[in-house]
């Protein structure tokens, strides 16, 4: 009879340590979730800000502004146009 409760007493503090175990894990788990879940939503924030800067920098006024500060471009006037013929020339005979 003493055998059987020392064998009884043993499976029940391996069974008390596996479950000690498995909830260490399970928490630990959980956390390792929750850094991930709040990752993600850090993430997604940073992705709509960058979308919204994306979105900033290609304003028609902007774009025009860098034209004109960067690339020393011009908006087109008819003073300022030039017109160029693409044609062939006609040769003329001369006597």
């Amino acid at each position: 009879m003493m055998r059987f409760s020392f064998v009884l007493l043993l499976v029940s503090l391996g069974s008390a340590l596996l479950v000690v175990n498995t909830q260490y894990a399970s928490r630990h788990l959980y956390m390792e979730l929750e850094k991930a879940n709040a990752l993600g939503l850090r993430i997604e924030t940073e992705k709509e800000r960058l979308q919204v800067d994306r979105r900033a920098q290609a304003t028609p006024l902007r774009v025009e502004q860098l034209a004109q500060d960067k690339l020393q471009m011009r908006t087109t006037t008819p003073a300022v146009t030039q017109y160029v013929n693409h044609g062939v020339a006609i040769a003329t005979s001369q006597p």
